[in-house]
């Protein structure tokens, strides 16, 4: 683990949290959640994060989530990079059903949202996500083991360059609370290797 937690701060601290031994526990509040603008018409900015600040422009954030107890539509946990209310980029899974969950990303640039998904089996409980950024660019990845990552989304954030925040979140959109787990955090450098393929359109 390769973090340190006196460089992280809350957005929204939320009223029940405790950080012990590198494991944060997060209860998540009824009617919280992140959204703009897109499709649905409504603004939403109440999540809690948990974030750190950096400068540093070629790095990988990694961190493992489990919520056993999400029961809820739309109980949600998992990886931020939030600037503000309107531009910020997340990944996590949110429940959905007994049958199924949306293992999912937002992208938020200038108050508009959107919103790419696919469906897991909702036995599913634990996730690692790794977020990685080159300069103004960030990729997402999942993991089930914490040692293979698949591609969730490679984004540009338009107010991305320089200093950025970016940690974990968790949060319930609609009447219901859950308890939240993040563990094996670590920061690392970028594991988003540069691009080798076809080169770059010249101006």
């Amino acid at each position: 683990m390769n973090i340190d937690f006196g460089r992280f701060s809350w957005v929204r601290e939320p009223k029940e949290w405790k950080l012990q031994d590198g494991r944060l526990e997060v209860t998540t509040l009824p009617h919280t959640d992140l959204w703009q603008r897109t499709y649905y018409h409504f603004r939403n900015d109440s999540a809690p994060c948990f974030q750190m600040e950096s400068e540093e422009k070629f790095f990988s954030f990694t961190v493992k989530t489990s919520f056993p107890e999400a029961h809820h539509r739309f109980d949600q946990c998992g990886v931020i990079l939030y600037l503000d209310s309107e531009n910020w980029i997340k990944g996590s899974i949110e429940y959905e059903n007994e049958e199924f969950e949306h293992l999912g990303s937002v992208v938020t640039n200038r108050g508009y949202s959107d919103w790419a998904t696919t469906n897991l089996d909702a036995k599913v409980k634990e996730m690692w996500y790794r977020l990685s950024r080159r300069e103004d660019d960030f990729k997402i990845e999942c993991s089930k083991d914490g040692i293979h990552f698949e591609q969730m989304r490679i984004a540009h954030l338009e107010k991305g360059s320089g200093k950025i925040r970016f940690g974990v979140y968790a949060c319930s959109p609609e009447d219901s609370s859950f308890k939240a787990y993040f563990s094996d955090f670590d920061l690392g450098p970028c594991q988003w290797l540069a691009h080798d393929g076809q080169q770059p359109d010249k101006d």
